[in-house]
């Protein structure tokens, strides 16, 4: 059983797009990235995952039950919005005992563990906090209650490099104990960093799921030319390359393929300097997009 279960997920808002088709399984103990630009269907998803909103079509399961026949699965989910709004006039500390007070368990030892991690100080009221410091509070919010999966949605907004990496240490000490994360963000550097497989998201359909460690191996080249003069965009095009960029005498693009084919091309141009580098995820990840494939 897949702790989470997505199988043509679709909703809509009138004649808005919101997602269609979604597909997609999420395992135990793994951290799985959610990738896409900005109203590519991530809030969608996870929103119809938290039951705050009904599917038009399809289904949805967290540990085999639905989303939104099973309210009681919540209790096992741990979440982080990427913006975070609170009751101004509350203290930090009481906030956060109301919130475990869902939980039906003691979690003090745990907000203070919590806390001191990500440098929270416990006895401030919210309206005097920054939003990197509110961003805090939902943090330790969403994993007082040791859950079983972690869902973020552009969890580091708002927090400075420093609390970044502690937060990324976080989510690596709760996947170590067991914790399933589901991951969505549109910085791939951070999905490239924490993930175990990353799904890509356009236009509210998945266009490609691959494992990180397959999207970065030796299928994908990043090829970057200098010539003794302009190189002309036709001479590079052909099966497997993508994201051609020229400027003067020089050109860089992604390849993906069998190496001598390209290397055999690029022969034919009068060359001074050549470079083969791996991608990052972005090169990588614009590929799928702008190609749709």
């Amino acid at each position: 059983m897949s702790v989470i279960e997505l199988k043509a997920l679709t909703k809509t808002y009138g004649n808005a797009r919101g997602i269609t088709d979604v597909n997609l399984k999420v395992e135990h103990g793994e951290v799985f990235g959610f990738i896409g630009p900005n109203g590519a269907g991530k809030s969608t998803t996870i929103r119809t995952l938290l039951g705050l909103v009904h599917a038009t079509s399809g289904s949805a399961t967290i540990f085999g039950k639905s989303c939104s026949e099973h309210p009681e699965i919540r209790k096992e989910l741990g979440y982080l919005p990427s913006e975070v709004f609170y009751y101004d006039g509350m203290r930090v500390i009481d906030l956060l005992k109301y919130s475990a007070s869902f939980y039906k368990k003691d979690c003090m030892k745990r907000i203070k563990e919590l806390s001191e991690m990500m440098d929270l100080d416990l006895k401030k009221k919210i309206d005097d906090l920054s939003f990197g410091n509110k961003k805090k509070v939902g943090i330790v919010q969403g994993l007082l209650h040791e859950p079983k999966l972690i869902i973020l949605d552009e969890p580091t907004s708002g927090l400075d490099p420093l609390m970044q990496q502690k937060f990324f240490e976080l989510i690596a000490q709760e996947n170590q104990k067991g914790a399933a994360v589901f991951f969505s963000s549109h910085i791939l550097s951070e999905v490239q960093k924490m993930c175990d497989r990353v799904a890509f998201i356009k236009d509210g359909r998945i266009i490609k799921q691959e494992k990180i460690s397959d999207l970065q191996e030796n299928s994908y080249k990043k090829i970057s030319l200098e010539a003794k003069s302009g190189i002309a965009k036709a001479a590079l095009e052909m099966d497997g390359v993508s994201n051609i960029e020229l400027k003067g005498n020089t050109a860089s693009f992604i390849f993906r393929g069998n190496i001598n084919a390209i290397m055999r091309r690029v022969a034919e141009i009068e060359l001074t300097n050549i470079t083969i580098a791996e991608p990052d995820l972005e090169e990588i990840f614009m590929h799928y997009y702008m190609k749709g494939d």
